[in-house]
């Protein structure tokens, strides 16, 4: 199977960078040491490939209700321009197709970024729900574009320094906010919990930015981590946290689904008609060892499951995220089964670290 490239592999093997296969895709992994990387980012700043992601926009007349209707987060509660909301996007059934961040920009438009392995998949089911509820609307998968995202404490103040002319109309964003800049689209979100700027721009000039970023000291993050510091933010990861065959109510995203409106949108009455068994909790292992995805967990209520495990740089400590039986507590204590050992961890309330600290 050949692997797809994103417009910066070029770039990525000129730095160095150890490619993997992600998803299908060819992907740097790291560009030297992981952990290096890991505390570049959570202390000065570094840059992500993201041209993977998806970029999709939705137009016409009725859009705001039918993202209403599709997505488990509620559209209306974005009326400003740029601004962002988080969801999930849901089967009848309630299993997770996938998340995804929805940007309002006018009545007329919302921008929608989805993931790589999904996007496929995202964007045929959004056009099959869009012909039945709102056939007016254009669902269009803008491949011209790329994305880097630029995160840690001073990434903002060195993509000014590229990108001067962005300045005036990004230094007003709060989190969750988004400037269209002409070409550049650059949005205050990011997937490491840290500050940063996630900048969409057209596929051709995106190496030349990759550069000139690199020349003013930001340094290429890879893969491994990029998964360490979300991880340590307590973000999900689709196809690991949550997928179809689990609902978002068990995958720690009930801030993410809005129960409360009058509005129906698709996988509610799933939801409503089966209230959830389990719930998705932050482990710290007390003993030697490294949480991993599928590890067995064994709590006073029954068995779990780790969903996504690494060592935290951050913590200098084993974490994990993990399924278990919705009455597991924080404070419980709990077993790992990690190589025919059964070690002792303990709940707690995640995300791990954030803004350069440990939280734990």
């Amino acid at each position: 199977m050949t692997l797809k490239q994103t417009p910066l592999n070029a770039a990525h093997r000129a730095m160095g960078a150890k490619m993997v296969d992600f998803g299908g895709w060819d992907m740097p992994v790291n560009y030297g040491s992981q952990i290096d990387e890991h505390h570049q980012v959570r202390n000065d700043c570094g840059m992500f490939d993201v041209c993977h992601m998806r970029v999709v926009d939705a137009k016409g007349d009725g859009v705001r209700a039918f993202l209403r209707y599709l997505l488990a987060n509620n559209a209306d509660k974005i009326t400003i321009p740029g601004k962002a909301l988080y969801s999930a996007m849901l089967r009848p059934n309630g299993g997770v197709i996938d998340d995804l961040i929805i940007y309002f920009m006018t009545e007329q438009w919302f921008r929608i970024v989805v993931n790589a392995g999904t996007a496929d998949k995202d964007i045929a089911w959004m056009k099959e729900q869009a012909a039945t509820h709102a056939p007016g609307l254009t669902i269009t998968s803008r491949d011209d574009l790329a994305m880097v995202a630029i995160q840690g404490p001073n990434a903002r103040a060195k993509v000014w320094q590229v990108l001067p002319q962005t300045k005036a109309a990004t230094e007003g964003l709060v989190n969750f906010q988004a400037a269209d800049c002409g070409e550049y689209f650059v949005a205050r979100t990011g997937y490491t919990g840290e500050d940063g700027f996630e900048v969409m721009l057209p596929k051709e000039k995106v190496e030349a930015f990759w550069y000139d970023l690199n020349k003013v000291g930001v340094k290429p993050i890879g893969l491994g981590a990029r998964d360490t510091l979300r991880l340590e933010a307590g973000m999900n990861l689709y196809g690991q946290d949550m997928d179809e065959t689990v609902g978002p109510l068990e995958s720690g995203l009930a801030w993410t689904v809005d129960l409360k409106s009058e509005r129906d949108f698709i996988g509610k009455s799933a939801l409503l008609a089966n209230p959830p068994s389990k719930k998705l909790v932050g482990l710290v292992l007390l003993d030697r060892g490294v949480l991993r995805g599928h590890q067995k967990v064994v709590t006073p209520h029954g068995e779990g499951e780790i969903t996504s495990g690494t060592f935290s740089p951050t913590l200098e400590k084993s974490i994990a995220l993990a399924r278990v039986p919705k009455d597991v507590q924080i404070g419980d204590s709990v077993q790992v089964a990690i190589r025919d050992k059964m070690l002792a961890a303990q709940v707690v309330k995640y995300p791990f670290a954030r803004n350069g600290k440990g939280l734990i």
